[in-house]
């Protein structure tokens, strides 16, 4: 999260302020710093409520990978022992799995309207993490003609949960399982639903716009007044003191004021970058890494060799 520009913009503006007061007489800028206080003390409340919402939401959408993750190695271990049917079915039932989750992330990570002023400020950095299509990733998973009969699809991930239960079906009728151990399988599938669900209920619902919106507004007010507040502040001590020890006064007002700015505007970009947390941006849900290592654990499952490699960072950036 780079704060850079804003640091440049306080330090100029705050710069500005002193100037304008103790360099060209405008001493009618002065505000009285004990309101300035009240704002800042409101605005830290109204921060601290939307940055914990803005975390809760962020961390209720990773332990619903982590559901996931325990699901998958779940549903895996009850193929591999309770299907009676022969090694090609086994290895489609986890494979086209492995399709679901992974056809779910790439549309967790489809912008919405809401969500693309935020990836614009992160788009040279994005651009060089190119999210595949729903159909490039699940390619190495399933069939040609199951790939195809997905094309038309506006939901990949329910049409594939909805296919391993199709394939229960077979199995049932040929004798690969007993309605016991579809009760148990089709339990698992309910509970992926469950988790889809979960995930595209907060990806469609937006943080609500009066707390992002009016956050920033207010924490942007306080600023641009803080700087007016310390002039009468620290009035008496600079009316005391002459020469170089007026100038490192001066400088030690400015550091202050540019340092609860940042402080400021940084708690607002921090519950901001929180809100969405499907978006692929700096600390969203690694879900390409999560999917690798559920893929990882349920090939080791079926004794293939060699594994895939774990996902690593980009730019120090897990996606």
């Amino acid at each position: 999260m780079s704060t850079w520009k804003n640091l440049v913009f306080f330090l100029a503006w705050t710069s500005f302020v002193f100037f304008l007061y103790y360099y060209q007489g405008w001493t009618f800028i002065s505000l009285a710093f004990e309101p300035i206080t009240v704002i800042g003390i409101a605005v830290s409340f109204y921060l601290g409520f939307k940055n914990s919402q803005s975390y809760d939401r962020f961390w209720e959408a990773r332990k619903i990978w982590g559901s996931v993750v325990n699901y998958s190695r779940t549903w895996a271990t009850q193929v591999l022992s309770l299907v009676k049917g022969s090694e090609a079915d086994k290895k489609e039932l986890i494979y086209r799995h492995l399709a679901w989750i992974n056809a779910l992330r790439v549309q967790l990570r489809q912008p919405s309207t809401f969500s693309m002023k935020a990836r614009k400020s992160l788009k040279h950095i994005i651009e060089e993490y190119k999210e595949d299509s729903v159909a490039d990733v699940i390619k190495p998973f399933i069939s040609e003609d199951e790939i195809k009969s997905l094309e038309t699809r506006r939901n990949v991930a329910t049409h594939l949960i909805k296919k391993q239960a199709m394939h229960l079906e077979k199995l049932i009728d040929s004798g690969g399982i007993n309605e016991f151990d579809k009760l148990l399988l089709h339990h698992l599938l309910e509970e992926m639903y469950n988790q889809q669900g979960a995930c595209e209920r907060i990806k469609n619902t937006p943080f609500p716009r009066q707390y992002s919106y009016f956050g920033t507004i207010f924490a942007w007010i306080f600023v641009l007044l803080l700087p007016f507040g310390l002039l009468n502040a620290f009035n008496e001590e600079f009316i005391s003191l002459t020469g170089s020890a007026r100038i490192g006064m001066e400088l030690a007002a400015i550091s202050l004021s540019v340092l609860l700015s940042w402080i400021f505007i940084t708690m607002d970009k921090v519950g901001s970058g929180s809100e969405d947390p499907f978006e692929g941006r700096f600390n969203d849900v690694p879900m390409t890494a999560i999917c690798r290592t559920i893929e990882i654990d349920l090939k080791d499952m079926l004794d293939e060799e060699p594994l895939p490699e774990k996902i690593t960072p980009v730019k120090n950036i897990l996606y």
